[in-house]
């Protein structure tokens, strides 16, 4: 029986891809002169940790390197390019019902996010999540204090915010590092929503339960 809702925040709540990929073409033209191939996007950085995506493509490490610093260039670059967009700037169609709906049968759920503190703050500030959360501490982000995923840690700690086992747990996703995460966490419901990288492999993976376009018929289908 599911008891709890965990969602993922870029991509699965934020249709922002196009965002995210932006920021990752500016970001790399100017620090490492190179162009972004056509595949790389699926195989190093969608649903990657920032860590891991900063050492595929331009190294990190060794004396002089500030990967604050380096996070913080691209996620500026990032919510620049989202506050650009405000016509787009907006939750999926039916999230805003369907977490009302959670909140109004007492039903917890919590954000598990591989985004840092400055985002979470921009989310606050540019979404109505204030409507369901007091604030950044009732989500589940990257802090740098542990591997982001495919590790499990990300839903470990989203499942443990919210009180209930993971294998109790529906998580929302859209790309397969962060499908595995939650797998390698003991989630016991998987749903993937509109990805936008790698949809065929989604599709194939025999423990996701669902593929949608958005959150419309979400409660009727998954709702206990």
């Amino acid at each position: 029986m599911i008891k709890g809702f965990i969602f993922d925040f870029n991509g699965t709540l934020y249709f922002d891809t196009d965002k995210q990929e932006e920021a990752w073409w500016r970001y790399f033209r100017k620090h490492a002169n190179r162009e972004i191939g056509p595949t790389e996007f699926r195989d190093h950085i969608h649903g990657n940790a920032i860590d891991s995506i900063f050492e595929y493509y331009i190294g990190v490490g060794g004396p002089g390197v500030d990967k604050k610093l380096m996070v913080e260039e691209k996620e500026a670059f990032y919510r620049e390019i989202s506050w650009e967009d405000k016509a787009n700037l907006r939750l999926v169609d039916g999230a805003i019902e369907v977490m009302d709906e959670l909140k109004a049968r007492g039903i917890p759920f919590t954000i598990a996010t591989a985004s840092e503190i400055s985002n979470v703050s921009f989310y606050f500030e540019a979404f109505p999540l204030n409507r369901w959360f007091s604030g950044p501490q009732d989500l589940a982000y990257f802090d740098g204090s542990f591997p982001g995923k495919p590790a499990p840690d990300t839903y470990l700690r989203a499942a443990e915010k919210i009180g209930v086992a993971p294998a109790d747990c529906l998580v929302i996703e859209d790309s397969v590092p962060g499908l595995e995460s939650a797998r390698n966490a003991g989630i016991g419901t998987l749903v993937a929503i509109a990805p936008a990288q790698d949809r065929e492999s989604i599709e194939k993976m025999p423990d996701v339960t669902a593929v949608l376009e958005n959150y419309y018929g979400f409660l009727e289908r998954f709702l206990p």
